[in-house]
């Protein structure tokens, strides 16, 4: 299997979009989003949004699978997941792979845990998970009801920022629940807000979204 996750340089869009941005909902060209998805060859996107749904892909489609997880056993197609903070969740085995959009919504109704699900269901072994870039506890800064909504759930993500206000550490309520299903993972360091090499909606807004791209 492969996988990696790409910046926000090397692609076509330009302005607040620049370069590499593969969001067709964020105000970008269509033809610039375009080009910068032809880059990725054989790679099936998704329309997100913020929900529960996990779709098993069997072949390419020209129209984004409305989700926020994708599984497929197809080792001729990728997967990809878009992001500007959220985290992009790759998980993989040598049968199945899976690309799941992990926000606080996300966090809060399991989707990386309905993705595993998937995965087995469809033979999946031995998975491992993979983090990419997102914002970190320490930048996430929410409203206290909303951060108390959260934690009641996975109380490993309970932050505070830099400045002793509300805040919510996705990455650490993800590794909770991986660690709960007995999956090895590994997390990036990088806090998409403080690093300009990313696209961040806190820190910029409006602007693109770059991808975790999986493929068995």
């Amino acid at each position: 299997m492969s996988y990696f996750f790409t910046d926000r340089t090397g692609g076509f869009s330009s302005g607040s979009f620049d370069s590499l941005n593969f969001g067709t909902h964020v105000g970008d060209d269509p033809a610039s989003v375009k080009a910068n998805r032809s880059t990725l060859m054989n790679t099936q996107f998704m329309n997100q949004v913020h929900g529960s749904t996990v779709v098993v892909v069997s072949q390419l489609s020209q129209i984004d699978p409305t989700c926020d997880a994708l599984v497929t056993t197809n080792p001729d197609i990728s997967l990809a997941v878009m992001v500007a903070d959220c985290i992009p969740l790759l998980l993989v085995s040598d049968s199945v792979v899976g690309a799941v959009h992990v926000g606080r919504a996300g966090l809060v109704n399991r989707i990386a845990i309905k993705t595993l699900d998937v995965m087995r269901q469809n033979g999946a072994k031995d998975i491992h998970a993979v983090m990419g870039p997102s914002i970190c506890g320490k930048c996430y800064e929410v409203p206290i009801a909303l951060q108390e909504e959260v934690t009641a759930v996975h109380p490993g993500s309970y932050s505070t920022t830099r400045h002793s206000t509300p805040a919510l550490d996705l990455q650490a309520g993800l590794v909770a629940e991986l660690l709960a299903e007995n999956v090895s993972f590994e997390a990036s360091t990088v806090c998409t807000m403080e690093n300009s090499s990313y696209f961040s909606h806190r820190r910029d807004n409006p602007t693109g979204r770059f991808a975790g791209v999986v493929k068995i």
